[in-house]
């Protein structure tokens, strides 16, 4: 089996989305089962559109991901000299030819082939042809360079998703390779590129698959290899839609930014057209070994957002407190000790690690109480019960055990069900009515505080 070499080929025109994210994973996870290389490669020869921010954008998401990339980051901006010197030599063999025709003759040509129900393509006007009296070149005029493409037979493949696919040569044109200003095309780019960087094997989403046979044709007139094409399908939102802005977070570095982990996000993905079984839960080093193309569905792919806070979940409980911890970053401020017990305390429970972070902050600054839950908990009654439980609380062994036995001998001896003395406490200390344990959290924030922020309750509620 020859060398297996894949690559990832976005366009630097804006963020690498989650469709974008989904083929670098799948590019890169073959590439690692078969010990081969994986390459990035930056297709920015949309010069109005591409912009270093996105160029940016697409490292930090590839970072994120630890999807590690072989040699350098190539741009298709620096090998211009190249494509002109295959271009100049195409123009020699007789594959490729100067077009003049303008904008204007061609919207014509466009316009009758459509009006007679025809498809609209180029109608091969600068085609040179044995025994063809070409127009006189018109003067002022820069011409195109286009690609002599067959006019007979088909072009076939058997795609690794999607199975043999045939197109007929005759529904094919003579597409651009140059434009009117010498900068070369994205369909030859890609082609010359994928020769020079002898890629096996090209994995891309399904939106391509026109452009493949205009490449392999193309792969077929220079006498170059032609790679093994998979073109993946498209996402769809929850309601069935292509994946869009409107779905929410279609960024990368925008779940980063929710408080997803890495590891989350590659497992959902990995599952996003590709499966193991019944299986969910993969590490990178398992999605690699299984990887192949015979279980990527050429149906599309539903994106769930349930399924990946399910996931990120998993992977939030699985981390280690420290290596948690520092993701969250906490201020230089805070207590580490207090932190850790207090992430501990609400990682079973969260989604992400944004939904850690502003569960725990009570613990680290007196919250500001609703009158809703003032109105709904606090009262003289609850205020005596609290009053009652606080003494009792003070002479107990500070931990979480004893405190939790108290909270249970406390409910036990005064006859009351359980929210009545939890409710008021979790509105007083963490000025909310969802939390874990509440005599968890009494642990955790520590003997002073409780009985400080309790202090300070009651003299506001007094006045």
């Amino acid at each position: 089996m020859k060398e297996v070499i894949t690559r990832f080929a976005p366009s630097p025109t804006g963020y690498l989305h989650i469709g974008g994210a989904r083929t670098a994973l799948f590019s890169w996870a073959y590439a690692k089962k078969y010990q081969g290389k994986f390459i990035l490669r930056v297709e920015d020869t949309d010069l109005e559109r591409s912009t270093p921010e996105a160029i940016e954008a697409i490292k930090d998401g590839m970072e994120w991901l630890e999807l590690d990339y072989d040699g350098p980051i190539y741009f298709q901006t620096q090998r211009f000299e190249r494509y002109a010197e295959v271009i100049n030599q195409m123009l020699k063999d007789g594959l490729a030819y100067h077009c003049y025709s303008s904008k204007e003759e061609l919207e014509k040509v466009r316009e009758a082939q459509m009006s007679l129900g025809k498809k609209p393509k180029y109608d091969g006007k600068w085609r040179p042809e044995t025994n063809k009296t070409l127009p006189s070149i018109p003067d002022h005029t820069k011409p195109v360079i286009r690609f002599k493409n067959p006019t007979d037979g088909a072009i076939s493949w058997k795609d690794l998703v999607k199975g043999v696919i045939s197109i007929q040569n005759q529904e094919l044109d003579d597409f651009i390779i140059a434009r009117s200003d010498g900068s070369p095309t994205y369909n030859f780019c890609v082609v010359v590129d994928d020769w020079d960087m002898n890629i096996s094997h090209v994995i891309r989403g399904d939106d391509h698959i026109n452009n493949t046979p205009r490449q392999i044709n193309l792969l077929h007139a220079l006498q170059a290899p032609v790679p093994e094409y998979a073109h993946l399908s498209m996402i769809l939102g929850s309601d069935g839609q292509k994946l869009s802005k409107r779905h929410g977070a279609v960024s990368v570095t925008h779940y980063r930014d929710m408080g997803y982990v890495p590891e989350a996000v590659k497992n959902y993905l990995a599952r996003l057209g590709w499966s193991h079984g019944d299986d969910e839960i993969f590490s990178m080093k398992e999605f690699c070994t299984l990887f192949d193309f015979d279980h990527v569905t050429s149906s599309a792919a539903q994106f769930n957002d349930e399924k990946l806070d399910w996931l990120n979940n998993h992977y939030i409980k699985a981390m280690a407190i420290d290596e948690l911890t520092e993701l969250l970053n906490p201020p230089n401020s805070y207590d580490n000790e207090l932190y850790k017990s207090a992430v501990m305390l609400y990682r079973d429970r969260a989604k992400s690690l944004n939904e850690i972070a502003e569960s725990i902050h009570y613990f680290f600054s007196a919250p500001v109480i609703s009158e809703e839950l003032l109105a709904k908990y606090i009262n003289a009654d609850a205020m005596r019960m609290v009053e009652n439980f606080m003494q009792g609380l003070n002479e107990k062994v500070w931990n979480d055990e004893s405190i939790n036995q108290y909270l249970k001998d406390f409910v036990k001896e005064e006859g009351i069900k359980f929210p009545i003395i939890a409710m008021p406490l979790r509105t007083i200390l963490a000025g909310t009515d969802h939390t874990p344990s509440v005599g968890s959290i009494i642990a955790i924030m520590g003997k002073n505080e409780v009985n400080q922020r309790w202090q300070d309750f009651k003299s506001n509620y007094d006045n």
